[in-house]
């Protein structure tokens, strides 16, 4: 599965390639014919959360309102509706960029902040921007979190009498 997300869900975005899927973010003020065309040509299921938009169209497989309130309620949406498997390839692509990671070659380590280097295990780069990652503290938060996503979507939901 590839996707699209407008430009409303930059944040759901980033989550989608941090689990590994190929995610395009939509530039901001991209026309919604533009960005549904573009969805079509590439086989990419287009996210959004523009009612009028999915409202203007016929119904199909690849245009997708999600209808949750923030970002945790969109991962675990995603989950429910689409199926997506936050734990697919976790941190496989570059989060900026989209582009799939490499193992980064040994002299790269010196890039890594010293006390990062102490605890990362593992250096990755991107190809297409030459960011660098590395298993730090965040790496474990971010995994955490994409762990607490997949759980969430398959626990039963408690309604509050509030």
């Amino acid at each position: 599965m590839k996707f699209l997300c407008d430009e409303m869900l930059k944040g759901v975005a980033r989550w989608l390639r941090a689990a590994g899927y190929d995610t395009l973010i939509a530039p901001d003020g991209t026309p919604d014919r533009k960005l549904i065309e573009q969805a079509r040509q590439q086989q990419r299921v287009f996210l959004t959360r523009d009612r009028r938009l999915v409202a203007e169209q016929s119904p199909a497989d690849d245009l997708v309102l999600l209808t949750c309130n923030g970002q945790n309620s969109c991962l675990e949406e995603l989950r429910r509706r689409l199926g997506v498997d936050w734990l697919r390839q976790p941190f496989s692509r570059c989060l900026r960029c989209n582009t799939l990671l490499i193992e980064a070659d040994p002299e790269r380590w010196r890039e890594v902040p010293e006390q990062s280097r102490e605890l990362a295990t593992r250096l990755l780069y991107c190809p297409s921007c030459n960011q660098l990652f590395w298993d730090g503290g965040h790496v474990a938060r971010m995994r955490a979190r994409l762990q607490q996503a997949n759980a969430a979507a398959i626990a039963p939901h408690r309604h509050s009498s509030n």
